[in-house]
């Protein structure tokens, strides 16, 4: 199963092939992280707080 490189979550293979480049099997970040989000092909320090 796919794991978040940024916080080691588990992520569905769903959401890894939509939210990844297509040589890339883990994602950069997930809706776990509450420190970074993805901003366009890139991933930066979430401005607020990320509410769940």
């Amino acid at each position: 199963m796919p794991e978040c490189q940024n916080c080691g979550a588990f992520v569905t293979a769903a959401y890894a092939r939509v939210f990844t480049p297509r040589d890339v099997d883990e994602p950069r970040v997930c809706p776990e992280c509450e420190d970074k989000i993805r901003d366009g092909s890139d991933v930066r320090k979430a401005r607020s707080p990320r509410g769940n």
